[in-house]
């Protein structure tokens, strides 16, 4: 019925799930049968019978109000000793920077590295997500580990969590953000502690090494890019990439503009500076995400793309 439970607190969250399931099962069991029961044994057997007249029970009332407020103040407290739990990081607790965009997540690391739709974390440490959106709300929730909470624009929301386990998960956005809502899916990497080390160490510069048009090719796939942008001819939520160098775009002012390498560095810095005629204001920026040798990388790869 749930998926794996992999972080310390999600064994929590299944009982008190279980309990209420459990508890329904066998209220709704009960009270069904009685129902049943009553209606057969007390039914009329004769149109001469009288019904007699029954004012009330106290002990009955009593019971089946006790009953029902000793289960409401359980799961009560209960659920509020496990909400406690889950909002109350440790100090120790290794912090990441989240932000979410149409249609992508982003996190941001204490060394300075900045990963798309892949988190990664240690396992057995707890890891504090510091939250924020760029455009809409959205919603962060891993199933695996049981955690859940609203992403906001203007503000900061956090949620933490303790692997118990290496291996991935999926990360799902739950609050509708758009078009491609159901694309905002990305990953999380659990690493042993010094896998986790070795990663922080060497994933800054992956992809270096690479001619610009394959790291462009790899930071297109790495940022969701294709999410809104095909490279095949199709129409998504955003333009397609083939064909469109040194093109002229029509913009929604009125104006034209060559597809070149001031446009595409201006869409990518400032994307709603100049909107594609046909198409909403909805890409996301990447200032701060994306610096100049990746998007000239970036540049490159689409000049391949005819």
């Amino acid at each position: 019925m749930l998926p794996p439970a992999k972080s310390t607190l999600a064994g929590e969250t299944d009982a008190l799930f279980t309990f209420i399931n459990v508890s329904s099962f066998i209220f709704i069991l009960s009270i069904t049968t009685a129902m049943l029961y009553f209606a057969w044994r007390f039914r009329r057997k004769s149109d001469d019978e009288v019904t007699p007249v029954i004012s009330h029970n106290n002990l009955l009332e009593i019971t089946w109000s006790v009953i029902p407020l000793i289960l409401v103040i359980i799961v009560f407290s209960w659920g509020y000793t496990t909400y406690m739990k889950k909002i109350s990081p440790p100090s120790d607790a290794y912090e990441i920077r989240v932000v979410g965009k149409s249609w992508l997540w982003e996190f941001h690391y204490a060394n300075g590295n900045v990963s798309i739709n892949e988190l990664h974390v240690p396992a057995d440490r707890p890891v504090k997500l510091v939250m924020s959106s760029e455009d809409v709300i959205h919603s962060f929730y891993v199933p695996d580990f049981r955690v859940k909470k609203d992403v906001l624009p203007n503000r900061y929301s956090s949620v933490w969590f303790e692997a118990t386990e290496e291996g991935e998960s999926t990360i799902y956005c739950t609050e509708y953000c758009g078009t491609a809502h159901s694309d905002m899916l990305a990953t999380v990497f659990v690493h042993s502690q010094d896998d986790f080390a070795d990663w922080l160490e060497t994933s800054g510069d992956s992809g270096e090494d690479l001619p610009p048009e394959e790291r462009g090719e790899v930071l297109v796939e790495q940022n969701a890019c294709l999410t809104c942008h095909s490279t095949d001819g199709s129409s998504l939520t955003g333009p397609t990439f083939q064909g469109s160098w040194g093109s002229e775009v029509s913009l929604e002012n009125g104006e034209t503009v060559e597809f070149d390498e001031n446009y595409v560095r201006e869409s990518i810095l400032e994307p709603n500076a100049k909107v594609h005629e046909g198409y909403q204001p909805v890409m996301p920026a990447y200032a701060g995400t994306l610096d100049d040798r990746e998007i000239d990388a970036i540049i490159e790869y689409i000049k391949t793309l005819d």
